[in-house]
């Protein structure tokens, strides 16, 4: 007859690591697997299906229940008749919102600590973080888990967690609760959705030349294997009985592979298993600090009207250039934690269990037809020169482009008299041109045609009558203004005039040198990177949108309706 298993729970149960412990708890028949996460239903990826996730689920060995950890009536429910908790579920790092992190690594897990005493829970496994001992500005070298909390961390996500950790810490041995927490060291491995496809999308994106600091900083990385086998080893030593289990509980523990190296080594060998180059340019980290800064205080800024969370921020600057390694020998003490994989095979694996980001399967989609850049500028001769198309042409604008430069407006003429010059040469060409014989030695002189300086009688009504609805739109718009009751207009046409004299200080040489490059660049790299850019202005403009919004409801008064 087959044994019943007793139950134990996993909060956030569908996140990264977590479904590593999952499965090795199914796999090594231990215990019958509560999956407790947000989401109303599991949603199995496809070799989660066939795997052994999706057998245990389907005979009963696995059950998975939604969970809130800021609903107690929830958590409670997740952990009754359950042996052990492992309570791993924690918000995304990288959203650096104390309300968030805090509702769920504080309060959350007090609702859990709760749930375990009043379900008579004999065993709660803590995953905690490194971070909860770093201050963001301090490397740490072979730290061990004597090192006491600083008085400020280096993100929210930190500091919760720190008071998340010292709570299961404090709660040992309540109603018979024994506890103990993991801090496991930048994890890595199968089914991690950040770091490597991070690296992935910087290389396609060819932002991945860069090492941040002198590329020295080295790190504990942690195999994502070896930290569901460290929850086992904390859970057996919990269950033991006698000095073992006294000695392993009320503790925290770094769990770690071991094998310090340098980051950026770490990520080289990443990059490079997946087919693309290693960094090689190093920029100091006081460099990229005040850019970092200047990010960060934008998203203060923009992050209300739907700015996404950088990447670039002080603390995460911090996190690349200086050093955190940690010293695992108490877990292996007291915990018997030793890693199963080591980190050249944790690499290998890693990257083997992506192929889909490997370089030479990088989608390389090709543009069919004109690009926007062309169908802006018409698609004729201008469209080719602003865009190098046509080469021979671009150097010969460009030439003349420098030519009237240095003759008209470097000099120092006033408009006038670069008119009146542009105007003499002009002819002087014209008469010189006309006067040539149609070959000069077995070369021929193509003529200009009379059509070109020709004004058709439909072309001459369209120019006064684009002169005339410009000048009663204009008239429009002050005859609006002049009301007072239309503050948005006003608005805008503040704006535009500030703009107009913002522009208006520079002198005509610095726009004319300013307003050549630019076009002859712009609309260059608009044309190689026209999503990108498209993206960036679709984005601002949903900012702008929504800042716009705001201000029509805080100046222009709502309308009553009667």
């Amino acid at each position: 007859m087959a044994v019943e298993l007793k139950w134990c729970v996993v909060t956030g149960g569908r996140g990264f690591a977590a479904r590593h412990l999952v499965e090795m708890l199914i796999r090594h028949n231990m215990y019958s697997v509560r999956i407790a996460d947000l989401g109303p239903t599991i949603q199995l990826e496809p070799p989660e299906k066939n795997g052994i996730l999706g057998e245990a689920l389907r005979s009963g060995r696995a059950e998975y229940i939604s969970t809130d950890l800021r609903n107690k009536s929830q958590v409670l429910e997740a952990c009754e008749g359950a042996e052990v908790v492992f309570h791993m579920a924690a918000p995304n790092s990288s959203i650096n919102s104390y309300q968030l992190h805090h509702s769920v690594n504080v309060e959350g897990t007090k609702n859990v600590i709760d749930a375990c005493i009043e379900q008579k829970v004999k065993r709660l496994i803590y995953t905690s973080s490194p971070s909860v001992v770093f201050d963001g500005v301090h490397g740490i070298f072979n730290g061990d888990e004597s090192l006491p909390y600083p008085p400020k961390h280096n993100d929210h996500y930190s500091a919760t967690k720190a008071e998340g950790e010292a709570l299961v810490l404090k709660s040992n041995g309540s109603n018979g609760l024994l506890t103990c927490c993991i801090r496991p060291s930048s994890i890595f491995g199968p089914g991690d959705k950040l770091l490597v496809p991070s690296l992935a999308a910087a290389a396609r994106a060819g932002k991945s030349k860069f090492i941040i600091g002198d590329g020295n900083n080295l790190y504990d990385f942690t195999y994502v294997q070896n930290v569901a086998h460290a929850h086992l080893c904390a859970e057996r030593a919990l269950a033991s009985e006698g000095a073992i289990a006294e000695k392993a509980s009320g503790e925290a523990y770094f769990i770690t592979n071991m094998e310090p190296i340098k980051f950026w080594e770490f990520v080289s060998l990443i990059l490079e298993g997946l087919g693309y180059e290693r960094p090689r340019i190093k920029i100091p980290a006081s460099v990229m600090m005040p850019i970092a800064h200047m990010v960060e205080w934008t998203y203060k800024l923009l992050g209300p009207y739907g700015m996404k969370v950088p990447q670039l921020t002080p603390s995460r600057i911090r996190l690349l250039s200086l050093s955190r390694t940690f010293d695992s020998s108490k877990a292996k003490d007291r915990l018997g934690y030793t890693p199963i994989i080591s980190l050249q095979e944790g690499l290998q694996k890693t990257i083997e269990s992506y192929p889909d980001l490997r370089a030479e399967n990088a989608l390389k989609t090709k543009r069919e037809g004109p690009s926007k850049a062309s169908i802006h500028l018409g698609g004729g001769k201008v469209a080719d020169t602003l865009l190098w198309k046509d080469k021979k042409q671009t150097v010969t604008t460009l030439l003349v482009l420098v030519a009237i430069y240095y003759n008209f407006i470097a000099s120092g003429c006033t408009i006038l008299t670069a008119l009146s010059k542009l105007l003499l040469f002009s002819f002087i060409f014209l008469f010189i041109h006309g006067i040539l014989p149609e070959k000069i030695l077995g070369y021929t002189v193509e003529k200009m045609p009379t059509s070109w300086f020709h004004l058709s009688e439909d072309m001459s009504h369209q120019v006064v009558q684009s002169v005339a609805s410009l000048w009663n739109y204009s008239v429009n718009i002050l005859k609006s203004i002049a009301k007072g009751n239309d503050w948005l207009l006003f608005l805008k046409v503040v704006i535009s005039l500030l703009i107009l004299s913002f522009f208006g200080a520079f002198s005509f040489q610095n726009l004319y040198i300013t307003g050549f490059t630019f076009a002859f660049i712009a609309f260059y790299l608009y044309e190689k990177k026209e999503e990108d850019i498209d993206a960036i202005l679709l984005r601002t403009r949903s900012y702008g949108c929504k800042l716009k919004s705001d201000l029509v409801g805080k100046f222009v008064p709502s309308k009553r309706i009667h």
